[in-house]
C-alpha cells in the first residue's frame, strides 16, 4: 500500500499480484497491462516487468511461488485473470504471511501449494487487458498523440495526414511493428482510459464514454462490456477494497 512505482526487475520465482482499490500499470518492453481491480496478474519467472499504481490507494498482494520445467503450460504465461469468491478467500487466510513459506511450515506450506495448484484451475481464460508498446519511431508518436486526447475521435486518415504518411503504410506499421490493427489498438486504448477515470470517481459514466471518445452512451457501454466483461455502472461497484492491506 502506498507504493509509487517498481521500476524494472525480474524475478526467479513467478509473481502472483492481486489489487484492489485502484489499477496497476505492468510494463514490459513488448507489453503494458492494465491490472484492474479484483483481478490478479500472473507474472512468469524471469520476465522483465515494472509496476505502477494508479495511486496511492491501490492495495497490492505478492505472492511468489517456484515453477518446474515439468508444471503446466499456465505457469509460463503472463496474465490477467479475475478472482473468484474461493480464490478471494485464500488469499484473506494468507494476509498474515510474511517472507519464506518453507515445507517445514505444516500449517502454511500445504496452502501454498494448494493455491498454486489451483490457478490454472480457476483461471482458464486471461482477460485480455494489455496494449503492445510500440518500437516503430514513428508508431511512437502516432499512439502518443491518440493517447494526448481521446475525446477527439480520430480517423486512421486524419492520423495519416497529420504524419504525412498513407493509410496503407500505417495499417501495415501497426501489423508489422505491434501485431494489433488501428482500430483494435484505438478501441483498447479507449477503453482502458475509460477504467481509469470510473476508478478515479469524479465522472460519470456519461461524461467519461465522451471523454473517450464515444458520442454515443449505449455504444462505450456495449463496447466496455465486449473487452471488460462487466457493463462500467458494474464494474464501478466492483472496485472496493476487501480487508487486504499488505503490499
Amino acid at each position: 500500500m502506498g507504493e509509487v512505482s517498481i521500476e524494472s526487475h525480474s524475478h526467479q520465482k513467478a509473481q502472483f499480484l492481486y489489487t484492489e482499490g485502484g489499477l496497476v500499470y505492468v510494463k514490459n518492453e513488448l507489453e503494458e497491462f492494465y491490472l484492474p481491480a479484483r483481478h490478479f496478474m500472473w507474472i512468469p519467472p524471469g520476465v522483465e516487468h515494472a509496476i505502477f499504481p494508479s495511486s496511492p490507494k491501490v492495495v497490492m498482494r505478492n505472492l511468489y511461488f517456484p515453477v518446474q520445467k515439468n508444471d503446466k503450460a499456465f505457469y509460463f504465461q503472463p496474465g490477467i485473470y479475475p478472482v473468484n469468491d474461493m480464490l478471494l478467500q485464500l488469499l484473506l487466510f494468507t494476509e498474515s504471511w510474511n517472507g519464506d513459506i518453507l515445507p517445514q511450515d505444516q500449517e502454511k506450506f500445504p496452502i501454498a501449494v494448494a493455491f498454486k495448484v489451483l490457478l490454472p484451475q480457476i483461471s482458464n481464460t486471461p482477460v485480455l487487458l494489455n496494449l503492445p508498446v510500440a518500437r516503430d519511431e514513428r508508431l511512437k508518436r502516432v499512439t502518443h498523440l491518440l493517447r494526448k486526447d481521446l475525446s477527439k475521435n480520430r480517423s486512421i486518415a486524419e492520423i495519416a495526414q497529420q504524419f504525412s504518411i498513407s493509410e496503407r503504410t500505417l495499417h501495415r506499421l501497426f501489423k508489422k511493428d505491434m501485431n494489433i490493427s488501428f482500430i483494435r489498438y484505438y478501441t483498447l486504448l479507449r477503453i482502458f482510459t475509460a477504467i481509469e477515470y470510473i476508478i478515479e470517481g469524479k465522472y460519470t459514466i456519461a461524461e467519461i464514454a465522451l471523454m473517450v471518445g464515444y458520442a454515443s452512451l449505449p455504444s462505450f457501454s456495449n463496447t466496455f462490456t465486449k473487452i471488460v466483461g462487466k457493463r462500467p455502472t458494474e464494474y464501478y461497484k466492483s472496485n472496493y477494497i476487501s480487508s487486504l492491506s499488505k503490499v
